[in-house]
């Protein structure tokens, strides 16, 4: 007989049988333990998938972009190029590392807390509250041309007093509901909050005795009898964020130049921003001329001069 004959006998396959049949219960329970292991890591990818999509809510719900036109979600390029632009400026990268940290719990804690937001990008706006107390500004005398919620100014204070300072805010806005800006639609805010005093004197109480006492003047920057009202003394810092043509701004920083106290910061918001090429046009047409203004440098979107 074969081994082929001998394999596919009867008398072969009966005593086979409880051998095949362990085998198969074998490979049986292998494919069940298996399909268990399976279905089991499917339902922790399941379930791990529902805990990130539920911290995703979360993290988009307090850093998002709704209820304030832009994300404050952080990403490591732009972050890096930051800290190096601020210590570049300060001279000191640890400082500049320390001041951006704290000036972006600052902004996510204010827009959590406050009415209404900051105008502008994430990074532009730690950019500023860190680098101008690091600049060390001759006094507190603090004016804000431009100032859409009050938060910026909130912000400032806070990030002024961490670094020893006694900050005094003057406030030049027209408060006209919206957001004002040549060449743009009349739109309501992304925040659903109107611009008005009420709305920045709510959020300056959030600097407490500083931001409570801050001197708010209603009307546009070109104005005489505005201009006359906070000429009064000289700034150590002046952030012109108002009219964005370049007609606006050559005409900040020419009012600007004429209250800056010597040794003051100025600084220029949205200074390379390709949305607003007045800032860059006029400012850059400004420095070449005669002026007591010399260009420190950048950070992110805004520019700083120091005033001789």
């Amino acid at each position: 007989m074969t081994s082929r004959s001998l394999l596919t006998s009867s008398a072969s396959r009966r005593l086979l049988r409880p051998v095949a049949d362990l085998i198969d219960r074998r490979i049986e329970r292998r494919i069940r333990s298996a399909a268990a292991e399976h279905a089991a890591q499917n339902e922790r990818v399941r379930t791990a998938a529902e805990v990130v999509t539920q911290q995703q809510l979360t993290i988009d719900l307090l850093l998002g972009s709704r209820a304030r036109g832009l994300s404050r979600l952080v990403h490591q390029g732009p972050l890096d190029r930051l800290h190096a632009e601020v210590a570049e400026l300060a001279g000191d990268r640890d400082a500049a590392l320390r001041n951006v940290a704290s000036a972006y719990r600052l902004l996510i804690a204010l827009e959590s807390l406050g009415v209404g937001r900051i105008a502008g990008g994430t990074m532009n706006i730690c950019g500023k509250l860190g680098t101008i107390p690091l600049l060390d500004p001759p006094n507190d005398e603090i004016l804000e041309i431009g100032t859409l919620y009050g938060m910026f100014s909130t912000g400032l204070i806070r990030m002024m007093e961490r670094d020893g300072r006694s900050p005094s805010v003057t406030i030049v806005d027209p408060f006209a509901g919206i957001q004002l800006q040549p060449g743009t639609d009349r739109r309501p805010d992304p925040s659903g909050a109107p611009v008005d005093e009420h709305a920045v004197r709510t959020n300056l109480t959030l600097a407490g005795p500083a931001g409570a006492a801050a001197r708010i003047q209603r009307g546009f920057s070109a104005d005489p009898d505005t201009r006359a009202a906070v000429s009064d003394r000289s700034y150590g810092v002046i952030v012109i964020d108002g009219d964005h043509s370049a007609e606006g701004v050559l005409a900040d920083l020419e009012w600007a130049e004429q209250i800056a106290a010597p040794g003051a910061v100025i600084v220029l918001d949205d200074y390379g921003d390709p949305k607003w090429t007045g800032v860059k046009e006029a400012a850059d047409k400004y420095l070449a001329g005669e002026t007591r203004f010399t260009y420190l440098g950048k950070a992110a979107l805004s520019a700083f001069l120091r005033a001789s």
